[in-house]
């Protein structure tokens, strides 16, 4: 199959441009997102997509990374953790929420229900039973350890938090989230070194987390005046 035709789909949806707001673009492209979904599974498979996303067009890797976060699975994580550091912003920006897609959708259709599920519970100490016995249901489903890192930095339980978080990147790698969220914990327990090479770890994965070259950088500062 063709990249054309791909390319073809995907100009039906409407363009994200810098500055755009991202949720309103989401409600108001959520029918053509649908056909461009319908029409990407009934054509390609998911190595096809892979090596789209290697495309010197970048229009084609734009439509290969988006297709990748409705469609793909975990089988498609490293290639779309390499895509990150494309130099369009698009690919970036799709690459970056497709991932994030693929992370949440690693275990059984049903662990990935209970997931979400978790996640959106009001109730914290349902949720927190929730992602606990889904750990110990699915002990490799990364994106369970990462909410519930969240969960426990929520409530100032950093050292819990960071075993989880690595956790996260022990079963995956490219977690940049994970990476970024072990050095929050890291630096709120006073271990700036630590925090640092965390950054520095979500950095390396997800080039765009430019914030963090701030953070880094006063962290460095605040090394050097305690002679550290």
């Amino acid at each position: 199959m063709s990249a054309s035709l791909l390319v073809e789909m995907f100009d039906r949806v409407p363009e994200l441009q810098p500055g755009d707001d991202e949720d309103l673009w989401a409600a108001g492209v959520h029918d053509a997102m649908r056909d461009f979904r319908n029409g990407v599974r009934k054509r390609y498979t998911e190595g096809t997509l892979q090596r789209m996303l290697l495309s010197p067009d970048v229009k084609t890797r734009r439509a290969a990374a988006l297709a990748l976060g409705l469609l793909g699975t975990m089988d498609s994580n490293p290639i779309v953790a390499a895509s990150l550091a494309d130099h369009d912003f698009l690919v970036q920006k799709f690459a970056a929420d497709a991932l994030w897609e693929l992370w949440f959708r690693a275990g059984t259709a049903d662990q990935n229900w209970r997931l979400r599920e978790a996640t959106r519970n009001p109730d914290a100490t349902k949720a927190r039973a929730e992602l606990d016995e889904l750990i110990r249901q699915a002990p490799t489903f990364a994106e369970a350890y990462n909410q519930r890192a969240i969960w426990f930095f929520k409530r100032g339980e950093l050292a819990r938090a960071v075993d989880d978080c690595e956790a996260v990147l022990r079963l995956n790698p490219f977690h940049f989230g994970a990476a970024a969220g072990l050095g929050q914990c890291l630096m709120k327990l006073g271990k700036p070194r630590g925090a640092i090479r965390a950054f520095r770890t979500a950095l390396d994965i997800n080039p765009a987390l430019e914030h963090l070259h701030d953070t880094i950088l006063q962290l460095e500062r605040s090394l050097d005046r305690s002679g550290e």
